[in-house]
C-alpha cells in the first residue's frame, strides 16, 4: 500500500522525450555509441521534480556510460500496467511497486530474484515492513525503498486545556486515560472510524495474532484467534471515546476534514495529513502535532502497518547490472537521507531513522516503523483487499454483534477470498 504523503511530482527527461512506453533497446544512439539507458518507472508523488534531476544528474555524473530516463507513472491501474509490462519484452528497467504488490507480481515469474544482491544493497537493516513483503518463497525480489506509516495526529491547544502532556503517553493504557479526559466539553477524545482496518491490524500485531496464517501451503484467515479479538476490543474500547461512524472509514467522510472543524482532539493517519488539516482550517496552523502510537509496553511501539514502495526490476529487463547500479544509488545512505528530508518518507533503513530527527511528523512515523509490519504476503492477499470483509466484521462488532461468531464469519470470508485461485 503506498501513502501520497505530499502532492507534486511531474515527468523528468533526461536523455530522450517520454513515451507512453518503455524504450528498453540496448543502447541510446542519440547519445553516442556505447552509453546505455536504464528506463525507470516511479510513481506520481513518489518524488518531487527537484530531487528527480538532482539525484539523476549525480548518477550520471557518478556513472559516465549510464543515461536515466524516469517516466512518472499514476496509481490507478498501475496493478494492470505493471503486470503488462512485465508479461512484455518491452519492460522499464526498474519499476517502483507497492510493497504489498510484489508478490503477485513475483508469482508471475516478471521479476529478477535479486537475493545474492542482498548484501551490496545493505540488506542487513532494511524496514522488515517493505523487506518482507518484497520477498516471495524465500527470494528478494523487492528492494525496499521508503516507508510511511501512521501516528497520531493530535491538538496541542485541546491537550494543554485538559492537562494532558503527549510527551507522555507510551502506552495503551496511558492513551486510553488521555483520551477519556479529552473527551468532554463537546470535543471528542479521538475521531477513529468504524472501518479504519489498518489501526486495527496494528493492535492485532500488538497481541501476537495477524489477519491470516499460513500452514501446510494454505492460508486461512486468522480474525477469530484470541490475539486478534484482544485487538479488535482494544480498537471498541478505543473507538467509543469518540463520534466516529461505525459503518465507514477514514474516507467517509475524510478525516482530515473533520478533524479541521475544530472538536477533534487525535486521530490516526499519516502526518501529511496534518497538512490538509490546515488548509482547510488556517487557524489550526501551528496547533497540530504527533506522537506514534502507544504500545502495550512503554519500551516498545504500538505496531504499524508500512505503507510504501520497493523497487524490482523485470525479468525481461534489457539492462540487468545497470538497474541494480540505479537501485544501489537511489537506497543508499546519502539519497535515502536526502529522500527522507525532501518528502518527509521513513529511511528504508532502521538505521538510517536520524536522518528524520527535525521533522516532528516523519520522527514520530520513523518511530513506529520500527514495529512495522506488511498484510499477509501472498498473491492471494489482494482479493481480500478488493472484497475487504474485515471492514464488515468492525461495523458487525461495534454495532453490537458478537465477537467471536463475526470473527469467524469474516475468517471464513478471508479464507475463500485468498484461496480462490488455487
Amino acid at each position: 500500500m503506498k501513502y501520497r504523503l505530499l502532492a507534486g511530482g511531474s515527468v523528468l527527461v533526461l536523455t530522450a522525450a517520454l513515451s507512453a512506453c518503455s524504450s528498453s533497446s540496448g543502447t541510446d544512439s542519440g547519445n553516442g555509441g556505447g552509453r546505455t539507458t536504464v528506463d525507470v518507472w516511479l510513481m506520481r508523488d513518489s518524488v518531487s521534480d527537484r530531487f528527480q534531476k538532482e539525484f539523476a544528474a549525480d548518477f550520471e555524473k557518478r556513472h559516465p556510460t549510464i543515461d536515466v530516463k524516469i517516466q512518472i507513472q499514476e496509481w490507478d491501474g498501475i496493478g494492470e500496467k505493471i503486470t503488462a509490462a512485465l508479461a512484455s519484452n518491452d519492460a522499464p528497467d526498474v519499476i517502483e511497486a507497492g510493497n504489498t504488490q510484489v508478490a503477485q507480481f513475483a508469482e508471475s515469474g516478471g521479476l529478477l530474484d535479486l537475493s545474492d544482491r542482498t548484501e551490496e544493497l545493505n540488506g542487513g537493516d532494511w524496514l522488515s515492513g517493505l523487506a518482507e513483503p518484497g520477498s516471495y518463497e524465500g527470494k528478494q525480489y523487492g528492494i525496499p525503498y521508503y516507508a510511511a506509516n501512521r501516528v497520531v495526529v493530535y491538538r496541542t491547544d485541546l491537550f494543554e486545556k485538559a492537562g494532558v502532556d503527549a510527551t507522555a503517553i507510551k502506552t495503551r493504557e496511558q492513551w486510553i486515560d488521555a483520551t477519556t479526559k479529552l473527551n468532554k466539553g463537546g470535543t471528542q477524545g479521538i475521531y477513529l472510524p468504524g472501518q479504519l482496518w489498518y489501526a486495527l491490524a496494528g493492535f492485532i500485531w500488538d497481541e501476537g495474532g495477524d489477519l491470516a496464517a499460513e500452514s501446510d501451503g494454505k492460508w486461512s484467515g486468522a480474525l477469530d484467534t484470541p490475539e486478534a479479538l484482544r485487538g479488535m476490543a482494544f480498537y471498541q474500547e478505543l473507538q467509543a471515546l469518540g463520534k466516529g461512524p461505525k459503518d465507514s472509514d477514514e474516507d467517509d467522510p475524510p478525516q482530515a476534514e473533520v478533524m479541521a472543524q475544530g472538536q477533534v482532539a487525535q486521530v490516526i493517519q499519516t502526518p501529511g495529513g496534518a497538512k490538509v488539516i490546515e488548509e482547510q482550517n488556517p487557524g489550526l496552523a501551528g496547533k497540530l502535532a504527533f506522537f506514534p502510537i502507544p504500545g502495550k509496553t512503554a519500551d516498545t511501539p504500538g505496531a504499524v502497518f508500512t505503507g510504501g514502495s520497493d523497487l524490482v526490476v523485470p525479468a525481461a529487463a534489457a539492462h540487468p547490472d545497470e538497474a541494480v547500479a540505479f537501485i544501489k544509488e537511489l537506497t543508499g545512505d546519502t539519497w535515502q537521507k536526502k529522500l527522507a528530508v525532501a518528502m518527509s518518507y521513513v529511511p528504508n533503513r532502521t538505521s538510517l531513522a536520524s536522518a528524520v530527527a527535525d521533522d516532528p511528523g516523519a520522527a514520530a512515523m520513523a518511530v513506529g516503523a520500527a514495529n512495522g509490519h506488511a498484510t499477509p504476503n501472498t498473491p492471494g492477499w489482494a482479493a481480500v483487499e478488493a472484497e475487504n470483509p474485515i471492514k464488515d466484521y468492525m461495523t458487525a462488532v461495534l454495532t453490537g454483534g458478537d465477537p467471536a461468531k463475526e470473527a469467524a464469519k469474516a475468517s471464513a470470508d478471508i479464507t475463500r477470498a485468498m484461496n480462490a485461485g488455487s
